[in-house]
C-alpha cells in the first residue's frame, strides 16, 4: 500500500473538501483521462483508474471516515477498491455518469447522427471608406458558395437513380459498438461508417458533382451596409451560407467590416474628433473659420483670445447610430494655435513691438493700461 498516492492528492482537493468539490474534481479528471478519449494510452488509463478508486472512497461518508483514520490500510483486505468496487454501484452514480460519460456511452443529449444540421457559415471581409461607414452604402461582394448540382438537383445520385437506405444502420445513421472499459463491456453509439450518419447511401454517383450534390460557384451578392457601422463590426446575411445537412437550414454569410481611416477626422463611437489649426492672429483677434465635417465644411466663429487646446462641439455632425440612424453623434473640434516660423525682418519687428506693448522694455505707461487685444489691434492696423 506504500506505493499508493493519497486519495485527496489524486483528486487535487483538500482534506476538508465538500462532497460537491470531490465530485467536481473527479468529473474533471474522468473526462480528461477516460479510455475512450485516450486509446492506447497506458498512463491515462492508470490515472483514470486511480481517480475512480479515490472517488469511490471519498464520495462515501463511511469509507471516507475510515480512510481519514487508517489511510489505505483500512481497505487492504480486499474489501475496498480493486475488489469489484465494493458497495459502489452504478445506481449510486447514475446522475454523475449521465453528466460525465454521456458523450462516450451515447446517452443524454447526444444528437442523432442523421439529425438535420445547419450549414456552415461563410466568413467574408469588406473594406469601406470612412464616409461609406458613416452614411451606409450598397456594396457587392464575391463569395464562393455551394450551389445544388443542376444534374442531380442536390441528391448526389446519378440522374434516373435515387439514394438507398443504408444496410448497416437501417437508415438510423448510427451504429452501436461494444467496448471493454474499466466498468466492463459498454455499448456506445457512433455515426455509421458506411453512410457517415446520413442513413442513406448512393449506389451510382452523379458524374457532374461526384456524389456531393453540390458544386462550388463564385457569386456576386449585393449587401446593404447600414449607416453608422464601425470598424470590426459584422453584417449577417442569413441563409446565404453553405447548405444544411440532412435537410437542415442553410448557413449564413458573416461580413466583417474594415473601415479605412480618414485623413483628418477620427471616429470614436458615434462621435468624430478633429484638430483645427489656426494662426496666432486668428486666435488673438477672433475669426470665422471653415471646419471640415462629414457633411461638408461649416463656418464657426472663433472668439477673441482663443487659447490652444480650446474645444468646441458641433452638434449632430457625428456618426448615425447603427441601430437608430435618426440619432447622430457630435463632432468635437480641438483648436491648436500655430506658432509662425521663418519670420521676415518686418514680422519680427512687429512681434517685438507687440512684446513691448504687452509690458516689455520701452512700453509707455498709457499703453500698459490698454487691454492686450486693443494693443494687438493697434499693432496690426
Amino acid at each position: 500500500m506504500a506505493d499508493k498516492r493519497d486519495y485527496y492528492e489524486v483528486l487535487g482537493v483538500s482534506k476538508n473538501a465538500t462532497d460537491a468539490e470531490i465530485k467536481r474534481a473527479y468529473r474533471k479528471l474522468a473526462k480528461q483521462f477516460h479510455p475512450d478519449s485516450n486509446q492506447n494510452d497506458d498512463d491515462a488509463e492508470h490515472k483514470f483508474k486511480e481517480a475512480t478508486e479515490a472517488y469511490e472512497i471519498l464520495s462515501d461518508s463511511g469509507k471516507r471516515q475510515q480512510y481519514d483514520q487508517f489511510g489505505h490500510a483500512a481497505f487492504s483486505q480486499g474489501g475496498g477498491p480493486g475488489g469489484g468496487f465494493g458497495g459502489f454501484g452504478f445506481d449510486d452514480m447514475g446522475d454523475m455518469f449521465g453528466d460525465i460519460f454521456g458523450d462516450f456511452f451515447g446517452g443524454g443529449s447526444r444528437r442523432r447522427a442523421n439529425a438535420p444540421q445547419k450549414g456552415a457559415n461563410i466568413q467574408v471581409h469588406m473594406e469601406l471608406e470612412f464616409d461609406e461607414a458613416v452614411f451606409g452604402v450598397e456594396k457587392d461582394i464575391q463569395v464562393t458558395v455551394s450551389e445544388p448540382c443542376e444534374s442531380c438537383h442536390g441528391t448526389g445520385a446519378k440522374d434516373g437513380t435515387a439514394k438507398e437506405t443504408c444496410h448497416q444502420c437501417n437508415g438510423s445513421g448510427q451504429v452501436r459498438v461494444n467496448q471493454q472499459t474499466l466498468f466492463g463491456t459498454v455499448q456506445s453509439v457512433r455515426p455509421c461508417p458506411t453512410c457517415h450518419g446520413t442513413g442513406q447511401v448512393i449506389k451510382e454517383r452523379c458524374d457532374a458533382c461526384g456524389g456531393a450534390g453540390y458544386k462550388k460557384e463564385r457569386k456576386k451578392i449585393s449587401v446593404s451596409v447600414p449607416a453608422g457601422i464601425d470598424h470590426g463590426q459584422s453584417i449577417r446575411l442569413r441563409g446565404k451560407g453553405e447548405p444544411g445537412i440532412n435537410g437542415g437550414p442553410q448557413g449564413d454569410i458573416i461580413i466583417t467590416v474594415m473601415v479605412r481611416p480618414h485623413a483628418i477626422l477620427e471616429r470614436k463611437g458615434n462621435d468624430i474628433f478633429y484638430t483645427l489649426p489656426i494662426s496666432f492672429s486668428q486666435a488673438a483677434l477672433g475669426a470665422e473659420i471653415e471646419v471640415p465635417t462629414v457633411d461638408g465644411k461649416v463656418t464657426y466663429a472663433i472668439k477673441e483670445g482663443t487659447q490652444t487646446h480650446t474645444k468646441f462641439r458641433l452638434r449632430g455632425k457625428g456618426v448615425p447610430n447603427v441601430n437608430n440612424p435618426k440619432y447622430r453623434g457630435d463632432q468635437y473640434v480641438t483648436v491648436v494655435v500655430e506658432t509662425p516660423m521663418n519670420l521676415s525682418s518686418r514680422e519680427k519687428e512687429l512681434f517685438r513691438e507687440l512684446d513691448e506693448l504687452r509690458g516689455g522694455p520701452g512700453g509707455g505707461s498709457e499703453d500698459k493700461k490698454k487691454s492686450f487685444f486693443e494693443k494687438v489691434k493697434d499693432a496690426l492696423d
